[in-house]
């Protein structure tokens, strides 16, 4: 495969915008979706199904030239310019109203370079394109939690995945990547080049340009110990789940999501709808230490289901896939060394009450191979926590009640949030929320703003948590 290369815009500025998007349609290798197409509607929708947005028009990025395009035409017109690859942002940024958006789902080619470990991957792929070619060689890159994150937005905000512990977040791995500024230009970003530019791009949350193609460092990885382990949902299990993996080995990564038993084949009738700690559990190390380590968590209590075992690291991806059905959602989040017992007993009640029955807590070991890499490295600022963790009302229904739903989410957060706090994570803040100093705190805020006056000082790219030149 051979990626095509950049050149620079022809685009000129016309009195018409209808003009413009004709001028803009001839010079792209894609495709220019407009309200007239007959496939502008599917196009246009994302997972996030809060967020009913109707752009001036789509660009279908086949060649790094058109996201030029795309980025000359908004900086043109003044209007807004969104990025959509796997369309999960949280806080709606893949759609803008009345702007261009960058459609990058057309954009996907990975290469595996499997002598050097090395994967070449442009930037529209998911977490399962560059996933399955990479499994084929015996390699992986942790990326998001389910198959259809995109690794461009989850990558741009750090990227916390399912060997976050071990691996390291998805810019921890990141080799070089190239970037298309506010000026259309392309440039290349990494250790020597545009050195400051592949701080920024590292947990920068797309502040500084969009991010073309990545080339990642992958590691070994074929098969994993782990799987799906589902216990009761009481306060002394979440007590002892949290104390378990807060200081486990680092080849051992795991999400809790506690929720009411779903109607899954693998969960007896009488646990539906009860408070139950679903553990995706991701062990990279030896299989009997992983075993013993695992059996920690099943002595805990007796499982409502067990499936765990030694399975092709694409296979713990099954897990996740209810997450990737279109929903609504209100998400809290925080990073934390420590939940208390108090915090538990609410997860249980605030469970047991959810205003849907999608509605769950998640709550992530951390650290390992993150907080082995300093705080100032990149602009990803938050990892010396040992835990990460979530509230996320979910539901299906967008005639539903949204504030039931946010008042769930929110009292929960207020609940379980300890008085000292390390951070929030940029791809899971939400729209309704201002959590910018604590997504970049202090120094990292300060080179962030110097950063953003040189290399987009208009704020062209504003559609994402803002550093406001």
């Amino acid at each position: 495969m051979t990626f095509a290369k950049p050149f620079a815009s022809t685009l000129t500025a016309t009195s018409n915008l209808e003009a413009g998007l004709t001028d803009l349609a001839a010079n792209l290798v894609g495709r220019l979706v407009t309200p007239a197409d007959t496939d502008y509607d599917e196009l246009r929708a994302i997972p996030n199904l809060g967020y009913d947005r109707r752009p001036a028009a789509i660009v279908r990025v086949e060649a790094t030239r058109d996201i030029s395009e795309a980025v000359n035409f908004a900086r043109t017109y003044g209007i807004g310019l969104g990025v959509r690859g796997g369309g999960h942002s949280i806080a709606g940024f893949s759609a803008v109203e009345g702007g261009i958006i960058v459609d990058m789902r057309t954009f996907k080619g990975v290469i595996i370079d499997p002598i050097a470990r090395v994967g070449r991957v442009q930037g529209g792929a998911t977490t399962a394109d560059i996933m399955i070619p990479a499994h084929e060689v015996g390699l992986a890159l942790s990326t998001g939690d389910t198959k259809t994150v995109g690794v461009g937005g989850l990558t741009n905000g750090g990227g916390i995945g399912w060997m976050v512990r071990k691996h390291g977040l998805a810019i921890d791995n990141l080799l070089k990547a190239t970037v298309v500024l506010a000026d259309g230009s392309v440039v290349t970003a990494s250790p020597t080049e545009n050195s400051d530019l592949f701080w920024g791009i590292r947990g920068g949350s797309g502040n500084l340009g969009i991010v073309a193609e990545f080339e990642f460092q992958l590691a070994a990885v074929r098969e994993i110990y782990g799987g799906g382990l589902v216990l009761p949902a009481t306060a002394e299990v979440l007590r002892g789940i949290v104390d378990q993996i807060s200081d486990a080995p680092e080849d051992l990564t795991v999400i809790a999501f506690v929720m009411q038993g779903p109607p899954a084949p693998f969960i007896p009738e009488s646990w539906l709808g009860r408070p139950v700690a679903m553990l995706g559990i991701c062990w990279t190390g030896e299989q009997a230490e992983g075993e013993r380590i695992v059996g920690q968590l099943r002595d805990l209590a007796e499982p409502i289901a067990d499936l765990t075992g030694v399975m092709p690291y694409p296979a713990l991806y099954q897990l996740t896939e209810p997450a990737e059905v279109p929903h609504l959602n209100v998400v809290r989040q925080f990073f934390s060394d420590e939940l208390s017992d108090e915090a538990l007993e609410a997860v249980v009640e605030a469970i047991a009450n959810a205003t849907g029955p999608m509605s769950m807590v998640q709550i992530r070991n951390y650290g390992g191979a993150v907080a082995r890499v300093p705080g100032d490295e990149t602009a990803f600022a938050n990892r010396d926590a040992k835990l990460f963790v979530s509230q996320l009302a979910l539901w299906l229904d967008p005639t539903d009640d949204v504030e039931k739903h946010r008042d769930w989410a929110t009292r929960l957060y207020n609940a379980m949030r300890p008085a000292e706090t390390k951070g929030a994570y940029s791809n899971f803040v939400a729209a309704d929320e201002q959590r910018i100093s604590e997504i970049w705190p202090g120094e990292t805020y300060d080179r962030l703003v110097a950063l953003k006056r040189r290399y987009d000082p208009t704020n062209l790219f504003r559609f994402n948590q803002n550093i406001k030149p």
